[in-house]
């Protein structure tokens, strides 16, 4: 079983900016695509960021694009997502998720593993 533990998460007022973590202790990291979700009350889970195995492709959601930023660090095992010029809306869930292979997806039903979340909060 892979476990993929989030921090980082926070309170921060609009315009800030956060760092998100996501470490697999233990577990195959190396080869597999992975990404970032988010769910905000009463809303469905969505589609982030996502990086490719080795990091050489990565895809981002039109509401981030030009503001958030997907990294991979496969000796650490760990992979970031750095959140700049938050704003409320920004506010959620964010949820760490790994492929089975090393391609991206923006499909939640394509990956395999899930962090247990960390709360973003984005005061106005």
């Amino acid at each position: 079983q892979v476990q993929l533990v989030e921090s980082g998460g926070g309170l921060v007022q609009a315009g800030g900016s956060l760092r998100l973590s996501c470490a697999t202790p233990g577990g195959t990291f190396s080869s597999y695509a992975m990404g970032w979700f988010r769910q905000a009350p009463g809303k469905e889970r969505e589609f982030v960021a996502a990086i490719s195995w080795n990091g050489g492709n990565t895809a981002y959601a039109d509401s981030v694009k030009g503001r958030f930023t997907i990294s991979k660090d496969n000796a650490k095992k760990t992979v970031d997502l750095q959140m700049n010029s938050l704003k409320p809306e920004d506010t959620a869930v964010y949820y760490c998720a790994q492929r089975r292979n090393g391609a991206i997806s923006y499909r939640t039903l394509e990956y395999f593993y899930w962090g247990q979340g960390a709360q973003v909060t984005v005061s106005s």
